[in-house]
C-alpha cells in the first residue's frame, strides 16, 4: 500500500500540477486576450494616426502651395511695384520735359512777338526813309531841271552877249 500511497501522492501531485497548469493556462489565455485587445487598440490607434498624418501632410502640401503662390504674388507685386516706380519716374521726367518745352515755347513766342514788334518798327523806318528818299529824289530831279533850265538860260544869255 506504500505504492498505492505513492501513486495517490503522485496523482495528487499530478492533479495539483494539472490544476496549477489549468490555472496558469487560464491566466495565460487571459493575458493573450488582454494582449490581443491591446494589440487591436494599438492597431486602431496606428490606423487613426496614419489617417491623421495623411490629413496633416495634405494640409502641409496645401500650405506650401499657398506659400509658393503668396511668394510668387509678392514677387509679381514687387516687380509691378518696381515697374510702377520706373513708370512714375519716367512720367515725372516726361512732365518735366513738357514743362521745359512749354517754357521754351513761351520764351520763343515772346521773342517772336518782340521780333515782330521790332520788324514792324523797322518796316515803318524803312517806309519813312524810302518816303524821304523819294522826296529827295523828287527835289533832286526838280533841282536838276532848274539847274538845266538855268544853265540853258545862262548859255543863251552868254550866246546873246557874244552876238552883240
Amino acid at each position: 500500500s506504500v505504492t498505492m500511497d505513492r501513486i495517490k501522492e503522485k496523482m495528487n501531485s499530478l492533479r495539483l500540477e494539472a490544476d496549477e497548469s489549468a490555472t496558469k493556462a487560464e491566466e495565460l489565455k487571459k493575458k493573450v486576450k488582454e494582449l490581443e485587445q491591446d494589440n487591436l487598440q494599438k492597431e486602431q490607434e496606428i490606423t487613426s494616426l496614419t489617417h491623421r498624418n495623411q490629413l496633416l501632410e495634405a494640409e502641409v502640401e496645401k500650405l506650401e502651395t499657398g506659400i509658393k503662390e503668396a511668394k510668387a504674388a509678392a514677387s509679381d507685386s514687387a516687380q509691378a511695384g518696381q515697374q510702377s516706380e520706373a513708370l512714375t519716374r519716367r512720367l515725372q521726367l516726361l512732365e518735366e520735359e513738357a514743362e521745359n518745352a512749354d517754357k521754351t515755347l513761351r520764351e520763343t513766342n515772346d521773342k517772336l512777338r518782340q521780333t515782330d514788334v521790332k520788324a514792324g518798327h523797322y518796316e515803318r523806318k524803312v517806309q519813312a526813309l524810302e518816303s524821304e528818299r523819294d522826296e529827295w529824289e523828287s527835289k533832286y530831279e526838280e533841282m536838276a531841271k532848274k539847274y538845266a533850265d538855268t544853265k540853258k538860260e545862262l548859255d543863251d544869255f552868254v550866246a546873246e552877249i557874244g552876238n552883240i
